[in-house]
């Protein structure tokens, strides 16, 4: 029996403000990586995973997206859309949502990668999670002296411009049905605020970690570094 979720959310409706000013007049999603829309490539690979069905949240001129994908079956997929009339946050549109698995993949629109989704299903299954969270690691390069300093104000320690390791989000969720119930109609809510309602009501919240690609196309040095990556790797995605 496949662990591969049978549908997925992707998050659309951004207004992409960091990519600014690619995205005045153009939705982020539909941004080109290699000639094609960034969500084109997050379709074909959840497709080649074995996700056909998808509900695309959104917002910020999706009457583009709209033209460009249509009801999906030129990538053979099955396409609908849900609107947000106000933005609902990165969780609150599942609340809005009927016909959706348990659990259910919920991912940003904008994230290349090639994260193993039935192996991030199995660890959540395996888990009995609420809700499970892929995980990146990065580090981060400080530029400044950064003091450590008592609560009397003095000194203890300092590290000139150090570089610090963190565990990060990587836009992919994987949210049960259980996780849902804690969600509004018509209430924003961000995932950050999901993973804390869970963890206060006594709920796993899993993390899988994955070192495959993953690229946030949030900033321009972020879209350009995609474009100069995505060649090396274009055949995971279906193409």
């Amino acid at each position: 029996m496949s662990d591969v979720p049978e549908a997925a959310v992707i998050l659309a409706g951004g207004l992409g403000t960091r990519l600014a000013p690619y995205t005045t007049v153009f939705p982020k999603p539909l941004m080109p990586v290699e000639g094609r829309p960034i969500l084109e490539w997050v379709l074909r690979r959840l497709k080649r995973q074995g996700i056909r069905r998808f509900t695309l949240a959104v917002g910020y001129l999706e009457e583009l997206i709209r033209a460009f994908f249509g009801d999906g079956s030129k990538l053979g997929v099955e396409l609908r859309y849900f609107r947000e009339e106000v933005p609902l946050g990165t969780a609150g549109v599942l609340a809005s949502l009927d016909d959706i698995p348990d659990p259910c993949l919920v991912m940003n629109g904008d994230i290349l990668t090639t994260i193993d989704v039935e192996a991030m299903s199995h660890h959540h299954r395996k888990a009995q999670a609420a809700m499970t969270v892929a995980t990146q690691h990065r580090r981060v390069k400080i530029d400044y002296g950064v003091l450590r300093v008592n609560d009397m104000g003095e000194v203890v320690g300092y590290d000139e411009k150090p570089d610090l390791a963190y565990v990060v989000s990587a836009g992919v969720n994987l949210i049960s049905a259980r996780a849902r119930a804690l969600l509004r109609v018509r209430e924003r809510c961000d995932i950050p605020t999901l993973v804390t309602r869970l963890l206060e009501a006594g709920e796993l919240v899993a993390a899988y970690h994955s070192n495959t690609y993953w690229r946030d196309i949030g900033r321009p040095s972020d879209y350009e570094s995609a474009n100069e990556e995505f060649a090396r790797i274009q055949t995971e995605f279906g193409l």
